[in-house]
């Protein structure tokens, strides 16, 4: 499935990448890269419960869900570390 520009903008996302992480496993299995200023003061659970509620629907039709949650600032400190 592919996650649509209304997922993104509700979480008022800089960047949202999806990797299937399926060919790995024997079932359903992706990664989720979110940046987004919404996640500034909010604590990991809270951030994740965001991305959970956004994603519901399409939560039900996946297995195993990895997700990495960071605000602009964290993004930017990662990749140039």
């Amino acid at each position: 499935y592919e996650t649509s520009k209304k997922q993104q903008q509700d979480l008022e996302a800089v960047t949202m990448e999806k990797k299937d992480t399926t060919p790995n496993r024997c079932i359903s299995s992706f990664q989720f890269v979110v940046v987004s200023a919404k996640f500034k003061g909010k604590l990991l659970l809270q951030r994740h419960r965001l991305v959970n509620m956004n994603l519901a629907e399409e939560l039900l039709h996946i297995h195993a869900f990895e997700q990495k949650l960071w605000t602009p600032g964290q993004w930017a400190y990662e990749w140039q570390t």
